[in-house]
């Protein structure tokens, strides 16, 4: 499949919507009336992130992504909280054991980099893991969003992805293992706060580690949960 576009098609930004099958559409319309929380509206917004979610407020950032595009949106939210958190903090930020400055190009946020399938893959995983944080998804739970997913017009290869990655869980470790730039570190933890209520003990537990594994500057893990918080309003 093109991963590049993963992103993207699980955020409902791009692929035709399920409404120009109308068999289709309709079978997605009655499933999708049978999942509790208000899940419907993401599967009407063609989002499958949404489908997870059961913050409404997530779900609100989740169609603003669909509409302005996945990644594109990503990288201006992570880069602009980076720059809040520059211009907040009186000393400069460092990092590593030179206690070098740490300093991120905008460019690199929407670059070749973080724009990668490979990449793209990493944060739907972030995001997949991250909505499971609280429990919320149990079995039965996780068949009701395959039915839907299986009504909605994606690739079967994107289908086959999800899947795999809602049966198997993802650790954290994983999840940070192997990035190593302010601006990759930044989006992989701004996509896991769009899927998660900070307010949860257990989603809390989830950002907090995940803020070590990646060693986040403490305010910057704070700056890019506001960003998610103030557009999810």
């Amino acid at each position: 499949m093109d991963l590049n576009n993963l992103l993207n098609q699980f955020m409902g930004a791009i692929g035709p919507p399920a409404s120009n099958h109308p068999a289709k559409a309709n079978a997605a319309a009655q499933t999708a009336n049978q999942l509790p929380g208000g899940l419907a509206t993401g599967v009407a917004a063609g989002s499958i992130m949404a489908l997870l979610l059961s913050n409404k407020s997530a779900r609100k950032v989740a169609g603003k992504a669909a509409r302005y595009g996945g990644a594109a949106m990503l990288g201006t939210m992570a880069y602009q909280a980076f720059q809040n958190w520059q211009h907040g903090s009186n000393t400069p930020a460092m990092t590593g054991a030179a206690a070098t400055p740490l300093t991120a190009d905008s460019s690199a946020f929407t670059g070749a980099e973080t724009l990668s399938g490979e990449f793209q893959l990493r944060l739907v995983k972030a995001m997949i893991s991250a909505a499971k944080a609280d429990g919320h998804i149990d079995e039965v739970e996780q068949q009701r969003i395959f039915k839907t997913v299986e009504t909605l017009q994606i690739s079967n290869d994107m289908k086959a992805v999800l899947f795999d990655l809602m049966r198997n869980p993802v650790s954290i470790e994983e999840l940070a293992y192997g990035v190593e730039t302010i601006e990759q570190k930044s989006e992989l933890y701004l996509a896991s706060c769009m899927a998660i209520d900070p307010d949860h003990p257990a989603e809390r537990a989830h950002l907090d580690q995940l803020a070590r594994n990646l060693q986040l500057p403490d305010g910057l893990a704070r700056q890019l949960q506001k960003q998610v918080s103030e557009a999810g309003q």
